[in-house]
């Protein structure tokens, strides 16, 4: 048995990117229909990073999904960037007058999804066997559910906001693909231990990479460096520690809190981009389009920018009567992606070790460092693109 729906947008993944698109449009007074393969209690389950940017913050409140962010989340006035056993604090506010947020994207998931069942919003997850047609004409989706039933949507649009792994991705004809590889991942753990530190650090040492972060008052995540191969289950508590002590100590005195590690695991990562995002009445946001290192904290906050630009352009395309308003998605999107591309590429590259580093690498390294952090000029640079650029 099979039924078929009729919406005006279909967005192939409900995570947060889709689920913004998805509210944004319902503000707008555009039907859409969100499919996702995996269950809501998946999404709210898997762990991912959470700094937002100061305009990320401003859409989840004004749009009126949630101020959680605000009474719940922490906001984050710098970081400190520690190199040669010190630490030096990159004052946000006072360099760009604008703050960051220590916010998870599971809760921003929990945000938006219960925003968009509160307005009636048409989700559907836990589905297998989706397949996108008809992209250049009239687009449909089609989808099993859970009971077995074959479904079908045929939409004006289907947004592709699936993931690094996006199956709408191919369906972009002549695409021009840009990637950059990386020979290290990181070592992600989560501790039961309270807060070392107020903010973010992130450190270069000799001994590579590594950046302790905070969740809770009693659960800490923390990375270093490693080999894309690293068997995180071969990874002993003290084993952890003792890579982290050594890659944090200094002539400061700093030190780590320690606790038992909760959860252990290595992320690659690399620098996509894929261009351009649309092919006839599809259009791609999100990681379905790019990718970034995790150093700039970049990923999430450039989905959420994707779809507040496609609402827009959606919506000229619909209320307007604009049939050229899409053409208009891919330079704006990208002309951001870009931006953030550099930005995580430069501090990847400024903070980690390589394996085949001379020692002039290395001395250079720290004179970026340094040049950095004594120059006003330098730092606001990095303020400005941490906290995110204003949209226009």
């Amino acid at each position: 048995m099979s039924t078929t729906t009729t919406t005006q947008v279909a967005i192939v993944g409900g995570g947060p990117a889709g689920l913004m698109l998805s509210h944004l449009l319902h503000i707008a007074g555009i039907e859409s229909v969100v499919v996702d393969n995996r269950t809501v209690e998946q999404i709210e389950t898997t762990h991912r990073a959470g700094i937002l940017e100061r305009d990320s913050v401003r859409l989840l409140v004004d749009s009126g999904v949630s101020d959680r962010v605000l009474t719940e989340g922490h906001e984050h006035e710098g970081i400190s960037l520690r190199f040669g056993g010190v630490s030096h604090r990159i004052d946000f506010q006072k360099l760009a007058g604008a703050s960051c947020w220590l916010y998870p994207q599971t809760q921003v998931f929990v945000d938006l999804h219960r925003a968009r069942t509160r307005d009636g919003g048409d989700l559907r997850y836990g589905i297998t066997d989706t397949e996108v047609d008809g992209v250049l004409d009239t687009p449909t989706v089609r989808y099993t559910d859970a009971d077995g039933s074959r479904h079908e949507i045929s939409a004006e649009l289907v947004v592709g906001a699936d993931g690094s792994r996006s199956i709408c991705r191919a369906l972009v004809a002549d695409a021009h693909q840009y990637y950059r590889e990386y020979p290290f991942a990181w070592f992600g753990v989560m501790v039961e231990a309270p807060p070392s530190a107020p903010e973010l650090i992130y450190t270069r040492s000799a001994q590579g990479f590594a950046l302790i972060s905070q969740r809770t008052d009693t659960v800490q995540r923390m990375y270093f460096q490693c080999e894309p191969t690293e068997d995180p289950a071969a990874w002993s508590d003290d084993r952890i520690w003792e890579q982290l002590h050594t890659r944090l100590a200094g002539s400061d005195g700093f030190r780590l809190k320690d606790g038992p590690v909760i959860e252990r695991t290595v992320l690659p990562f690399r620098s996509f981009v894929q261009s351009p995002m649309r092919h006839g009445n599809l259009v791609l946001a999100g990681d379905a389009a790019h990718t970034v290192p995790p150093t700039g904290a970049k990923g999430l906050n450039l989905a959420l920018s994707d779809v507040r630009v496609l609402a827009e352009e959606i919506e000229r395309a619909v209320h307007k009567g604009d049939d050229d308003a899409l053409d208009n998605y891919t330079d704006r999107a990208l002309s951001r992606v870009w931006k953030a591309q550099h930005f995580s590429y430069w501090m990847t590259t400024m903070l980690h070790n390589s394996s085949d580093a001379s020692q002039f690498d290395e001395q250079r390294q720290l004179g970026e460092l340094q040049s950095l952090v004594s120059s006003e000029a330098g730092s606001t640079y990095l303020a400005e693109g941490y906290t995110g650029w204003p949209h226009h």
